[in-house]
């Protein structure tokens, strides 16, 4: 209970009334008058609610809010792309820091224009690595929970193949700034390698994501991760018992009934000619949640392609306190995706090419010829009439190539569906063809 001036003033009239209640117990008339005050400044002392406080968050360095603006942008262009490749009726969620968080990790080792199509990409141009590492370990610092009813967890690590040599700067800076956690590994023994890699990312995200890859390619050497572990309980939560099926509306024009939550509250909200939106707080109010529903004669995508900084900012300071009754569903589901093809069509293509890329500030052979392969992401959530949990990892998987000599090595590993024949030598005749989608035994 919070005993400022308000309760100790509640309790000094307390005690009067007990004094009063002495003195003039006589008259079983006043003696009624005073218990019923008595029993009114109780409760007024007892249901006093204690006051929602934020906690300062640590001051930011100067260029953070250019990294928070350029970490939101990208994260609008991204789930654009990412929402427009996906043709199928499917749930999508990304999270946007956690893709940025271990490019950045990835551009500490990046040089000449391999590392500036990194800058265009995650919009920093104009930073220097020193303020974009600086901005990112504040940043972090601040996104800390200071509620408890909200756990924020962000981790970084870097596994490298123990027959690959990693210059000790880049391990540095990226411990220094993204407390990045470092191992080597024997990638020759893949299924030890596998265990450990997803075993650090079904750790970091409770086990929400229990698997990031399932093979080591022979010419990989290094793997950046970065996972996001959120569980916030609601400001206000939903009444299990408000929960009934409802119908739903799909894009198609099908409908199908489904568990729809009800909460009746002042809060944020905030309307224009293209949606309305509320924002649902976890906790103190630290974190929250905004719902964006479109308009009836708008869909997603029109909110999406509107999706800016300069928007959003616009947007969120534009929210009023209202009393809002909102209804909507539960939900639960993953979802994972491959971004090489996405950050290419955005302008970071030497990255990705044996050819072009420049990862010299990871190794300096460039014999090597390190350039990534893949960019998985993977992410989690559940909302609930409790609160909301939610994970996501991102993986960067880092080959090697060779502009050098030419690996005599050739490498055909048979993990996807294929094509057979059975056909006679001297002929040519093919007697048999066929795919396997799904070998069995």
């Amino acid at each position: 209970m919070n005993l400022g001036s308000n309760n100790t003033l509640l309790f000094v009239m307390f005690y009067v009334n007990l004094i009063v209640l002495k003195i003039r117990f006589t008259t079983n008339v006043m003696k009624n008058n005073l218990l019923l005050s008595l029993t009114l400044t109780f409760f007024l002392l007892s249901c006093q609610e204690e006051p929602t406080e934020i906690k300062e968050l640590p001051n930011l360095p100067e260029k953070s809010a250019q990294l928070i603006n350029a970490d939101n942008s990208f994260g609008f262009q991204l789930f654009r792309k990412v929402t427009s490749n996906e043709k199928e009726v499917k749930n999508i969620t990304i999270s946007p820091l956690s893709v940025s968080m271990a490019l950045s990790m990835a551009y500490n080792g990046a040089k000449n224009e391999t590392k500036v199509e990194i800058e265009k990409v995650l919009s920093v141009s104009g930073l220097t690595t020193e303020q974009i590492n600086n901005s990112h370990k504040a940043l972090v610092e601040a996104l800390k929970s200071y509620d408890p009813d909200v756990k924020l967890e962000i981790a970084n690590a870097i596994y490298s193949d123990k027959n690959f040599s990693v210059l000790p700067d880049f391990i540095a800076t990226n411990q220094s700034y993204y407390d990045a956690f470092v191992q080597s590994l024997d990638f020759g023994n893949s299924a030890e390698a596998l265990r450990i890699i997803n075993g650090w990312v079904a750790q970091k995200t409770h086990d929400k994501i229990p698997t990031i890859i399932n093979e080591i390619d022979p010419q990989m050497v290094m793997i950046l991760l970065n996972a996001i572990y959120f569980n916030g309980i609601w400001k206000n939560k939903f009444g299990e018992k408000d929960t009934h099926n409802l119908p739903f509306y799909f894009a198609d024009g099908t409908q199908k009934d489904v568990a729809t939550m009800k909460l009746e509250k002042s809060l944020e909200y905030y309307s224009n000619n293209m949606f309305s939106a509320v924002n649902l707080p976890y906790g103190n109010g630290q974190f929250q949640m905004t719902v964006i529903l479109p308009n009836k004669e708008k869909t997603t995508q029109n909110i999406i392609s509107e999706l800016t900084t300069d928007n959003w900012n616009k947007w969120i300071k534009s929210f009023s306190t209202e009393t809002c009754v909102v209804s909507m569903p539960r939900f639960k589901f993953s979802f994972d995706t491959e971004l090489k093809n996405i950050l290419s069509n955005i302008g970071m293509t030497s990255a990705f090419s044996p050819q072009k890329a420049d990862f010299t500030g990871i190794n300096p052979d460039k014999t090597k010829q390190l350039y990534i392969d893949q960019v998985v992401h993977k992410t989690y959530i559940d909302v609930n009439e409790s609160g909301t949990e939610a994970a996501a990892v991102t993986a960067i998987i880092i080959l090697t190539g060779s502009s050098g000599e030419p690996d005599p090595r050739k490498f055909f590993t048979v993990n996807r569906p294929f094509i057979f024949t059975i056909s006679e030598k001297t002929t040519g005749s093919i007697l048999f063809i066929g795919e396997i989608r799904k070998p069995e035994y």
